[in-house]
């Protein structure tokens, strides 16, 4: 992945095999809004048109959510997921315009699949 290739440091943090793992294990947890959110940013970043500096923001973002480890555990009811939801609010606010009709809409076609609609 030419992503991950051209950020070697970003690359131990994150992996696209990691990413969707947690996303589908944590789905009903997380909630719709936040995992279609972090699917968006994950789509935006693979696209070769988004610059590297909004990559990096993503993919440091998307790595706070796989990581096991948290300021905020996951496993703590109505709290567990909030550090992470907002980590991902922040890169999404950041990297805004460079997200496109065709990321929201593999996104919503993914999440899709998560939630069985």
């Amino acid at each position: 992945m030419e992503l991950l290739d051209n950020n070697k440091e970003m690359s131990k943090n994150f992996s696209e095999k990691s990413f969707f793992r947690k996303v589908k294990r944590f789905a009903l947890r997380v909630g719709k809004a936040g995992i279609g959110l972090a699917l968006t940013l994950f789509y935006t970043a693979m696209d070769s048109d988004t610059p590297k500096w909004a990559k990096t923001i993503i993919l440091a973002s998307l790595g706070y959510l796989i990581l096991p480890i948290d300021a905020i555990p996951d496993i703590i009811p109505g709290l567990g997921f909030s550090d992470d939801l907002s980590a991902l609010l922040a890169a999404f606010s950041s990297i805004a315009v460079h997200i496109k009709e065709e990321h929201k809409l593999k996104a919503k076609e993914k999440l899709a699949k998560y939630f069985k609609e």
